[in-house]
């Protein structure tokens, strides 16, 4: 996650590469709070599993990046290009969660990407398909489209300038997209607009952020139910800074404070305090396998631009913080997670450090990417890393270069040169 998200609204515009594409209108309505109709206005149903859709042997990943002339994607296998499209300005990527589809946040939407690679379940087996991927016309209306988060099987969209929440159920989406349509939502509204971020929980409560324009201050969890019916359950407001979440093999959820981290686990919110008085944590990394999340640190808050050397591993189960000064800075797009719930960090050395979470020991260091200054300029291209699997792929701007790197044997399995400059890096499972 960002520091900031862009306000800039991007003129978007499909590239003709999908033999069949969907005529959907872009969706542009908006439910009133507490509605459950989001996306209200219907587009005329037509199939995504069109005709050009081939049949595959297994599943096939695929990445996905952004750069200055829109979007491209990758086979993450062979790392070979097999789609793009053309997206004027700059726009943010996030999964939506069904292993197909990725949101293209634009400022005033979130739309959807088909990325051309998915499973359909059929009895006791599946089937799985590739198509060439497009850029779709169905879009939830955003004023600033900021966060989206996947936990569960609920995907939650968070509008920065106007505070709405929308969920909806992950696996309703497929079945919505092949009529033409997005899957029904429901809508909570926050008292103030701010640039935030939302959970739904397990047990359909709501954890939301609390700010204004002015500042963020921290988290309420409300109550299941629907919109502004949901009632708050408990607050704590000593998290100045709010931003950011994860969440930990614990189904604990945290969020990132300038003075440390706020943490929501069984009905209650503890305060992890940073040991300086500004200790900012506001970017996270949580595994499905480990109930310690990593976090950045940082603790000059006048810096245009800090680096810090330190990372931190909040431990959920404990409330307790380790510190872990890694030898190298690292950006906002450096933290992951490996398969077995490892800290993943990439350094502005070049090198992808992997970090025992709980012990805080760097167990080995992977040669990636050459030496990298973090630009002042967030928006900016830098070495960014994702990991899907077994796999951490890195991008490297600095050669149009994208790594796949094997975290079971520790080395680079193969590299590619992509056509444009790598920005935002993603991908689907297929």
């Amino acid at each position: 996650m960002s520091p900031v998200r862009s306000t800039r609204k991007s003129r978007l515009r499909a590239q003709p590469i999908a033999a069949v594409g969907l005529s959907a209108l872009l969706l542009t309505a908006c439910a009133a709070p507490g509605g459950s109709a989001g996306n209200a206005v219907d587009a005329a149903p037509q199939a995504t599993s069109a005709p050009s859709a081939k049949e595959a042997g297994a599943p096939t990943p695929r990445l996905v990046y952004t750069h200055d002339a829109g979007i491209s994607v990758l086979d993450a296998t062979s790392l070979e290009q097999v789609g793009s499209a053309e997206i004027s300005g700059f726009s943010r990527l996030n999964p939506a969660g069904d292993g197909r589809h990725v949101f293209v946040s634009t400022g005033d939407s979130f739309r959807l990407f088909d990325a051309g690679a998915w499973t359909e379940p059929h009895g006791d087996h599946s089937h799985h398909y590739v198509a060439e991927p497009k850029l779709t016309e169905l879009a939830f209306a955003a004023d600033k489209a900021g966060h989206v988060v996947l936990h569960g099987d609920k995907t939650v969209l968070f509008s920065d300038g106007s505070g709405k929440v929308e969920s909806f159920q992950t696996s309703a989406l497929a079945a919505a997209v092949e009529d033409g349509k997005l899957p029904a939502t429901d809508v909570y509204t926050t008292p103030e607009a701010h640039h935030g971020v939302a959970v739904e929980l397990e047990d359909g409560k709501l954890l939301v952020t609390l700010g204004n324009e002015e500042g963020r201050s921290g988290i309420a969890v409300l109550s299941a139910g629907k919109g502004q019916e949901r009632k708050e359950v408990v607050r704590n407001e000593d998290c100045p800074g709010v931003h950011g979440e994860a969440v930990a093999a614990n189904e604990a959820v945290v969020v990132g404070c300038e003075n440390g981290m706020l943490i929501y686990k069984d009905g209650a919110i503890t305060k992890v305090a940073s040991p300086d008085a500004y200790g900012r944590m506001g970017n996270q990394a949580g595994s499905e396998k480990s109930p310690v999340i990593l976090g950045d640190y940082k603790v000059d808050k006048a810096a245009e631009l800090e680096r810090p050397t330190r990372i931190s591993l909040v431990n959920t189960e404990t409330a307790s913080l380790q510190l872990v000064d890694i030898g190298t800075s690292y950006s906002f797009r450096s933290l992951g997670r490996g398969p077995a719930g490892e800290a993943l960090v990439l350094g502005t050395d070049g090198g992808l450090r992997v970090i025992d979470p709980l012990t805080g020991t760097v167990t080995s260091t992977i040669p990636v990417v050459g030496a990298w200054e973090e630009s002042t300029t967030w928006q900016d291209p830098r070495p960014t890393l994702f990991v899907q699997g077994s796999t951490a792929f890195v991008t490297e701007p600095a050669t149009r270069t994208i790594h796949a790197v094997d975290l079971k044997t520790g080395k680079v399995a193969k590299s590619a040169q992509v056509e444009h400059v790598p920005n935002e890096l993603t991908g689907v499972k297929g």
